[in-house]
């Protein structure tokens, strides 16, 4: 993609947007920005854009701002079908999505990683076990660093391991990993999406320019999984944690083993993994899969799964006091999320619910509550509909912050039960996002009294 001397108009101010904006300047693009923020609202991105000559468009998205532009990036969190941007595409204008462009630049293979819940972990995971076994590798996408920050540190040689998300993948063109991996797709970002088919097709498009030489690595456990195998030319690996595969990897009596053109190979004993929780396991069978497929040492595998350190707000464990045990799962921004967090402990929970809600049914959380929670804490501006849902199954105290929620279930749990931050909403009713949400949760946490009053 040439880009010297052309007119790009780069949509929303996220880390995705100014990294775009820099990259795109760098490369001899004209390039505008355009926000629906106030300039108060951007005053950490303003002056790094400016100071490149960048011209820079806030508090909304003016008509004349899209028209004869050569190339519009827009970023993930801008709707592909806002107004704007419908009207850019029927005018002919390309519209593509940070990923996208990323991937014109990046050298190298493309490992990429999407499903509605564990994405982040894996993505870690997988870039660790590929580092491990003296692979050049990048880390980055929808976990944090823009894929577009990547472009210049990639050789031919690198392989870039890339969590994605629905909302990357709907402002693809020609984006093809030689590895895509789907970890689940339950219902999410339906306020977004508006169906459930909707969702779905979004996430089917990480298969969309794969040839058959590429792979795909699907959940074997995972309805709408089973269903996306049917959806790609690539070779199809599973994994599972209930059922033998064909091929991939799957659990058997307490060991991974991962199956190839008929030969099985004992990777690890499931009882090595220092992750809590099944849904950890289907998390690492997916790295493996992508381990074994770039030929990784089996040794240097298993060595990488033993030392991998829990990702910060995924299942963390954040302390134990008066022998209560806190977790903060703030990345558990979905209901399926909440279920997964629920399913690694027994009995005994006490748990926090709510934020902005996503268009989400709290019903199907009844069982699991009735089963395993002693008392639910609402915040925030789902905590109604969740009261509503829920109320028959479980106590519930309205706690409407986070900081109420955690003091009144420190008052109320016991010694050798758990306190978990798993909300099943966004934050960005109270906070600026999961991150700045679990961080609270902690800092909450470690201010409690250790000592009974």
């Amino acid at each position: 993609m040439e880009l010297n001397g052309k007119r790009v108009l780069v949509v929303g101010l996220g880390r995705s947007g100014v990294a775009s904006a820099l990259f795109l300047k760098s490369r001899g693009a004209r390039v505008t920005v355009s926000d629906s923020k106030s300039e108060d609202q951007l005053t950490e991105e303003i002056p790094a854009l400016l100071d490149k000559g960048i011209t820079v468009e806030t508090g909304g998205h003016g008509e004349r701002t899209f028209q004869n532009q050569d190339l519009i990036v827009v970023s993930p969190g801008v709707p592909a079908d806002a107004e704007p941007i419908r009207q850019a595409r029927a005018l002919g204008q390309l519209v593509i999505g940070e990923i996208e462009l990323a991937s014109e630049f990046l050298q190298g293979k493309i490992v990429a990683i999407t499903g509605s819940n564990g994405k982040t972990t894996t993505t870690t995971l997988t870039g660790e076990v590929l580092a491990a076994c003296d692979l050049k590798t990048l880390v980055g996408g929808n976990i944090g660093t823009p894929a577009i920050s990547l472009v210049d540190k990639a050789v031919p040689q690198t392989i870039t391991v890339l969590e994605v998300s629905s909302f990357q993948l709907e402002t693809i063109r020609s984006f093809r990993p030689k590895i895509a991996v789907v970890l689940n797709v339950t219902p999410d970002h339906l306020d977004r999406h508006r169906t459930f088919e909707a969702y779905v097709n979004a996430k089917a498009r990480i298969f969309e320019n794969q040839q058959t030489d590429d792979f795909a690595v699907l959940n074997a456990d995972d309805p709408a999984c089973v269903e996306l195998g049917t959806r790609t030319q690539a070779k199809v690996l599973w994994f599972s944690r209930k059922q033998e595969v064909e091929q991939g990897a799957f659990a058997r009596k307490g060991e991974i083993v991962f199956r190839r053109e008929g030969s099985d190979e004992g990777i690890m004993a499931i009882g090595e993994i220092p992750l809590k929780g099944a849904h950890n396991l289907e998390n690492v069978l997916a790295a493996i899969c992508c381990g074994a497929l770039l030929s990784c040492d089996r040794a240097k595998i298993r060595t990488a799964v033993r030392d991998f350190k829990a990702v910060e707000h995924r299942l963390e464990y954040v302390a134990t006091v008066r022998g209560v045990e806190y977790y903060n799962d703030s990345k558990a921004t979905n209901v399926d999320a909440t279920i997964k967090a629920l399913e690694s402990f027994p009995s005994g929970v006490h748990l926090i619910l709510g934020g902005k809600d996503k268009g989400s049914d709290y019903t199907v959380l009844y069982d699991l509550l009735r089963q395993r929670v002693k008392r639910v804490y609402t915040i925030g501006a789902a905590a109604q509909k969740i009261e509503s849902q829920i109320k028959d199954a479980v106590q519930v105290v309205s706690a409407a912050t986070l900081e109420a929620a955690v003091k009144q279930a420190a008052n109320s749990a016991q010694a050798g039960e758990v306190v978990l931050l798993a909300p099943a909403c966004a934050s960005f009713d109270q906070f600026e996002n999961y991150e700045h949400r679990g961080r609270v949760f902690k800092e909450l946490v470690r201010g409690l009294p250790c000592s009974a009053p």
